[in-house]
């Protein structure tokens, strides 16, 4: 069934000693507001995830690395192809597609002198903002050997070896916030089905996903996941939840180091809910190992409808 109520999510992960989010422009160190040393991390490292996992979960997605037989990474025409040149095919089997839309300027070859190509663009009815962590974190420069077997058969007393670098954040507790906008949806075809398995893909693709089990992404683990519904044809929703969450810690915030080392405050949050309370639908939740909250998810959201994810049992 078509995406009828608008949703809201709220998610929050950790990373470990790892690299939540590299910038390839500086060396790929994690993402740091110099201002406020803040760790940064872009939706399309988040989209990204929840990609490769909903592939992983069966599902067909646009948005993927394939190889010719040659060996070559099939391009976005190439993928194109695949389904005809037909948008609307697309949209029937990529559920990336469905939940995030696309920008597609494809080169179609030459007619004559001149180059043709097809572009269009759907606005995606999912879309996040860049995350941030709820505190000021430190950037830590990993260095170790790196031991290579020689180049030819002949023996050697000792392989090559170089030293290689690795940026790091000791923690850091992420919180991203997105919507789900159920008028887009009819342009995209967007469904209830579509939205729930994104969830899923989002918790289970930041506990368990290959994407993040490299050695520079292996860390990450979910802790709490709000999926706040709205009554059909609600005009406004409470908006820029990532602000009213907060990570209540005894230790300096570059000091901070697990998920038990502090509380996460929702006392803002729940003053929100009681101006949106008569406009909620229901609320679906997933808390994680070890996590406390203040006020507990009853208190924030007293009222409303609590139920867990249709997956919750699952994961």
């Amino acid at each position: 069934m078509i995406l009828k109520n608008r949703h809201e999510i709220l998610f929050l992960y950790d990373v470990s000693w790892a690299n939540p989010n590299g910038d390839p422009m500086d060396e790929n160190r994690p993402r740091i507001d110099e201002e406020t040393g803040i760790n940064i991390v872009s939706d399309v490292r988040l989209k990204r995830t929840v990609r490769d996992t909903l592939q992983e979960m069966g599902f067909e997605i646009f948005l993927r690395e394939e190889r010719k037989e040659n060996g070559s990474l099939k391009t976005k025409e190439d993928v194109f192809a695949e389904y005809g040149k037909d948008p609307a095919e697309v949209l029937k089997r990529c559920i990336d597609i469905r939940l995030f839309g696309g920008t597609f300027a494809l080169k179609e070859g030459k007619k004559g002198k001149k180059k043709e190509s097809l572009a269009f663009s759907l606005t995606g009815p999912v879309q996040f903002k860049f995350g941030h962590s709820l505190h000021k974190v430190k950037v830590v420069l990993m260095k170790n050997t790196s031991v290579m077997p020689p180049k030819t058969d002949k023996k050697q007393e000792t392989f090559a070896g170089t030293f290689a670098e690795t940026y790091v954040v000791p923690y850091s507790l992420i919180v991203f916030y997105g919507v789900a906008n159920e008028k887009a949806a009819e342009t995209t075809g967007l469904t209830d089905e579509d939205v729930d398995n994104m969830l899923k893909a989002l918790w289970v693709g930041h506990k368990a996903s290959t994407d993040l089990i490299t050695r520079s992404k292996l860390g990450h683990e979910p802790r709490l996941l709000l999926d706040i519904i709205y009554k059909p044809e609600t005009l406004t929703h409470m908006g820029e939840l990532d602000k009213l969450v907060s990570f209540d810690s005894d230790r300096e915030d570059e000091a901070i180091r697990d998920i038990e080392d502090g509380v996460l405050n929702l006392e803002k949050l729940k003053v929100k809910v009681e101006k949106y309370r008569n406009r909620i639908q229901k609320v679906r939740y997933r808390i994680g190992d070890r996590v406390r909250l203040r006020p507990g998810i009853e208190e924030v959201f007293a009222g409303v409808d609590l139920e867990p994810f249709p997956w919750d049992s699952e994961v």
